[in-house]
């Protein structure tokens, strides 16, 4: 794959975990596919992928599967 933003070939896809809103609106969404270029270091998420992650957005009270998790706080 060509990178977008440079323009090399050889991205590598790479699967992560976001957070999005806090508090009782924090949803985690795990498995994510960046793309990351190892030549200009930059990670980004394609067209699909941010669709996607709006969808789970929107529709998480039936995609989400309640968790408890531990926070801190970096002080």
């Amino acid at each position: 794959m060509i990178c977008d933003v440079c323009g090399k070939d050889g991205v590598l896809l790479r699967r992560v975990t976001e957070t999005y809103g806090k508090g009782k609106k924090l949803l985690v969404i795990e498995n994510i596919p960046v793309i990351k270029c190892p030549h200009c270091r930059e990670s980004y998420f394609d067209a699909e992928t941010l669709h996607e992650i709006e969808r789970i957005k929107q529709e998480r009270k039936i995609l989400a599967v309640p968790r408890s998790v531990e926070v801190a706080s970096f002080v």
